[in-house]
């Protein structure tokens, strides 16, 4: 590979304003280049968000290698006890096949309206809701189908996801520290909340190219790795012509076709692109809302690079680059003597909610006051200051512009940060881009991992 191609590459991110945190490209099994952006670092999982999917994906192929589940039993007769009564006639008709491909025949996501319907059984909830064209016939992206999956995994081999892929598939990859988020009742959601490393992500993805194989073993069968990367159905352009190119090539078994190989991908840019006709993966963490420019600028400058005959020079310039990729850092002057405590008036934080500055050496503590919780976050001066105040990890800095106290509070295992901004005794907090999960802070920073704690 030629290097130029990798360094047009971060250009191109750096032009279009794409928030990259970290990408790893292998090629021929060996690692070409690598870098993460600070404060983003490489011992740190990431949320994947929908990524999760394609795990629970290979799951189920493990389930099916060990004759435990097959493509067309159904899920009544594995879940029985979570049909509704009377049970809906096209309920008898859906199968692991039809939840794998999301071809239900729901014409959208129906996650909310399945979980209003069955706050405590999205199983049932999905069941009780009649798609509007027949089982098979099309696809549509659907939470809930994945969700399903885990569930009828977890019955018929006895253990969680979790527990099944730490055993057949992390261990062995060498993987550590997999995180995942849970509803109330401790289940995993399964279409979302999966945390890794960059680098266990791309493992993953050299995993899917070697056919399921990892050194002398072969984890997944090829069998399985083939027909879940294969297009199984038929992608649909939305009806206002908006859906982007590469999410018009068709979806597999929890995975999407590309135009270039294919790919597991998550909410705001986290992806694993497995491209077999060059030999390579690339794995991305980012948060954009905009994930085709992301994608255009792989292929446009990443893929002409292959098989180009590169020099010394563009390999150090890469490699220079490389080294010093970050993200913006607040800056400002640091006024030890000003401390002051403004009224939250805008949605990160319940309303009355409170934000004190504490000034300290080299930087100042934030004394946030929301739900009856008090914590402190740690902010720094022109450095990266870390906390942990209701059990996950928050990196922030800041500083003073005249009278306005501005700071980035990075939730470092995501793609989202909170701006604060304090002013003439106010305090604004906006999401760069608001979690999927919603929008309150203290969920984003409790160390529970609980995300819907209304579902028991």
């Amino acid at each position: 590979m030629d290097a130029g191609g990798l360094t047009d590459l971060l250009d191109r991110l750096e032009e279009r304003s794409i928030e990259c945190h970290s990408i790893v490209v292998v090629r021929h099994g060996q690692v070409v280049a690598e870098g993460w952006w600070a404060p983003y670092s490489a011992d740190r999982p990431h949320l994947l968000y929908s990524m999760t999917k394609s795990f629970v994906g290979i799951a189920v192929g493990l389930a099916i290698d060990d004759g435990r589940l097959a493509l067309g039993d159904r899920v009544v007769d594995v879940l029985a006890d979570h049909v509704p009564q009377p049970m809906p006639e096209w309920a008898g008709q859906l199968t692991v096949h039809h939840l794998l491909s999301m071809s239900t025949g729901h014409t959208e996501d129906v996650l909310e309206d399945a979980w209003a319907l069955e706050p405590d059984d999205l199983v049932r909830g999905l069941l009780r809701i009649v798609p509007e064209e027949p089982v098979g016939s099309r696809h549509a992206y659907n939470n809930p189908t994945t969700f399903v999956l885990a569930r009828m995994v977890e019955r018929v081999t006895g253990r969680t996801v979790p527990d099944l892929l730490e055993q057949r598939l992390f261990g062995p990859l060498g993987i550590r520290g997999a995180v995942w988020e849970r509803v109330g009742s401790g289940a995993t959601f399964g279409f979302h909340g999966l945390y890794l490393t960059t680098e266990a992500v791309a493992a993953f993805g050299e995993l899917l190219l070697r056919g399921g194989r990892w050194h002398d073993r072969q984890l997944v069968s090829r069998e399985w790795v083939e027909l879940a990367t294969r297009r199984q159905i038929e992608t649909q352009q939305f009806e206002d012509g908006s859906r982007a190119a590469d999410w018009l090539h068709g979806y597999g078994y929890q995975f999407w076709r590309s135009r270039h190989g294919y790919r597991a991908d998550g909410a705001m840019g986290q992806f694993c692109l497995v491209l077999p006709e060059s030999d390579v993966v690339v794995a991305i963490t980012a948060a954009t809302t905009d994930m085709q420019v992301l994608l255009d600028a792989v292929w446009d400058c990443l893929l002409p690079s292959l098989d180009r005959r590169g020099n010394e020079s563009s390999d150090q310039r890469l490699a220079t680059r490389l080294r010093a990729l970050a993200l913006p850092m607040i800056s400002g002057r640091h006024r030890p003597d000003a401390e002051v405590r403004a009224i939250v008036d805008e949605s990160v934080l319940p309303p009355g909610s409170s934000i004190a500055v504490q000034p300290c050496a080299g930087g100042w503590t934030l004394r946030i006051e929301a739900e009856g919780t008090t914590f402190d976050v740690a902010v720094g001066h022109d450095e990266w200051r870390e906390s942990s105040p209701l059990g996950r990890p928050i990196v922030a800095a800041g500083g003073w512009h005249d009278e306005t106290f501005v700071a980035d509070l990075y939730v470092i295992t995501s793609p989202s940060r909170v701006r604060v901004r304090i002013e003439s005794g106010r305090a604004s907090t906006t999401w760069n881009i608001p979690p999927l999960v919603g929008p309150n802070l203290l969920h984003q920073l409790r160390g529970a991992l609980i995300t819907r704690p209304d579902r028991s």
